[in-house]
C-alpha cells in the first residue's frame, strides 16, 4: 500500500509560465485573514481603517525578506554552494522568527510615523498573527516539512488523523511526526487565548507579550521533536534557544512596564 501512496501536489495553479505554488498561497490566505481580523478590530479600538492596510505593506514584504535571510544565515553552509537557491521561497524555509522579528521592527518604525503606540497596534495584531501563524504551518505540510521524527502508520492512525494527513506524511518510505499540525493546533488554541483575553483588560502590550510567550512555549516543545531544524550548535536548536529568551524577554518586559508606570493603559481603554 505505501509504495502507492502518492503526495500531494504542491502546485495549486500554472498560468502560462507562472507557477503558484500551494505554499505561497496558504500563507497569503492567512495574511489577508488576519488583516481583516486586525483591521476590524482597530476599527473598533478607533484607529483609522487603513492603519492596518497601510502596515502590512510594508510589514510583509519586510518579514518575509528577514524570514528569508534569517534561514539562509543559519544554512549558509548549503546556501552559499547554491546562491541560486536562496530565492526560491516557495520550496520553504521562512524562518517565523525572522519574519517576526522583522515585522515587529517594521511594527516599531511605522507607529512612531503615524503617531500611534506601538504596543496599542501590536496588541491588536497578535491574534492575527498567531492565526496566520496556524493557517501558515499547513505551507509546510503542502511541502511535506517541518515534521518530526519516524513513526508507523499505526501510530498516525492512532490519532484519529485522517486519511490525506497521514498519506502526506508518508515521506521516501518512512512515516513521520506531523509537527507542522501539532504547532497549527497549538496556535489556534492561543488564537482563542488572546481573544478571551482581550476580554480580561489587560493592560497595553500586555496581549502581545501574551503571544510570545504561548508561541515559544508550544515551538520550544515541538521543535525538540522536529527533524530539520536551524541548528546552533550539534545540540542547540536555535528555534528553542530564540524561544526561551523570548520568553525571558516578555516577563522581563511585562514586569517593567508595570513597575515604571508604562502600562497604565488598559486594552479596552
Amino acid at each position: 500500500m505505501e509504495s502507492t501512496i502518492q503526495p500531494l501536489d504542491r502546485v495549486f495553479l500554472h498560468l502560462g509560465p507562472i507557477t503558484i505554488y500551494w505554499y505561497g498561497v496558504i500563507i497569503g490566505t492567512g495574511v489577508l485573514i488576519g488583516l481583516w481580523l486586525a483591521t476590524r478590530e482597530g476599527k473598533r479600538r478607533g484607529l483609522p481603517q487603513e492603519t492596518f492596510v497601510d502596515l502590512v505593506l510594508f510589514a510583509v514584504p519586510i518579514a518575509i525578506l528577514c524570514a528569508r535571510a534569517y534561514y539562509v544565515i543559519f544554512e549558509w553552509s548549503y546556501y552559499s554552494k547554491h546562491l541560486s537557491e536562496i530565492p526560491k521561497i516557495w520550496k520553504g524555509g521562512l524562518a517565523i522568527h525572522g519574519g517576526l522579528l522583522g515585522a515587529v521592527a517594521t511594527g516599531i518604525v511605522f507607529a512612531k510615523a503615524r503617531g500611534l503606540s506601538f504596543w496599542k497596534l501590536a496588541d491588536i495584531a497578535a491574534p492575527s498573527i498567531i492565526l496566520g501563524q496556524a493557517i501558515g504551518r499547513w505551507g509546510n505540510f503542502m511541502n511535506q516539512e517541518a515534521h518530526g521524527g519516524p513513526v508507523t502508520r499505526e501510530f498516525l492512525e492512532s490519532l484519529h488523523l485522517p486519511d490525506f494527513i497521514i498519506n502526506q506524511m508518508y515521506i521516501n518510505g518512512q512515516y513521520y511526526h506531523p509537527t507542522f499540525l501539532y504547532e497549527s493546533l497549538w496556535d489556534v488554541a492561543g488564537f482563542l487565548l488572546l481573544l478571551w483575553l482581550r476580554r480580561v483588560n489587560l493592560r497595553r502590550g500586555e496581549l502581545f507579550l501574551s503571544y510570545l510567550i504561548w508561541y515559544s512555549i508550544g515551538r520550544f516543545y515541538i521543535e525538540g521533536m522536529r527533524t530539520d531544524s536551524l541548528m546552533l550548535t550539534n545540540d542547540l536548536r536555535i528555534a528553542q534557544v530564540v524561544s526561551v529568551m523570548l520568553i525571558i524577554l516578555s516577563v522581563c518586559l511585562w514586569i517593567f512596564r508595570r513597575k515604571k508606570g508604562l502600562a497604565k493603559e488598559r486594552y479596552n481603554d
